[in-house]
């Protein structure tokens, strides 16, 4: 599949410019993970955005008693770390090959250089900010939930 058209279909990237479309397939890599294979640990440095060609990964958070919760199952299409692409921070989950995955990569580096156009910039800071505004209203929307389960059963 050609890398800007599977783009086109990734919500981050609707909305792009064909020609910045095509700047953005250009600094793209491919990766290949096996399952179980992590592909980033929650607390590392981030450098990537990802999303998924082929497979499924798993997005987990460490619970306090050593374990693992699933928080999303991202098949054809999903994308995750784009975070790291925009912040310092360290990852704030653990990415894990779920089954055998084809994931396309772009570079902290190579992003950032792009966004030395600023026309490219705003159309995708825009759109970087609303994806995360919705993960942070379906988290808040997940803790009250809870909250709600446990004030019941107490």
């Amino acid at each position: 599949m050609e890398t800007a058209k599977f783009l086109r279909g990734i919500p981050l990237f609707k909305e792009v410019r064909d020609a910045d479309l095509a700047r953005l397939a250009a600094i793209c890599e491919k990766e290949v993970h096996r399952e179980g294979a992590v592909i980033f640990r929650e607390g590392e440095a981030g450098d990537a955005l990802y999303a998924v060609l082929g497979g499924t990964v798993r997005i987990s958070k460490l619970t306090p008693k050593g374990g693992e919760e699933a928080m999303a199952f991202l098949e054809e299409g999903g994308h995750f770390g784009e975070m790291a692409l925009l912040d310092e921070a360290p990852r704030s989950a653990t990415a894990i090959a779920h089954t055998d995955c084809r994931l396309l990569v772009i570079r902290k580096s190579a992003f950032l250089d792009l966004l030395k156009d600023e026309a490219l910039a705003s159309q995708l800071l825009l759109v970087f900010c609303r994806t995360l505004s919705q993960r942070l209203r379906e988290t808040t929307d997940r803790i009250v939930t809870l909250f709600s389960f446990t004030r019941h059963n107490w």
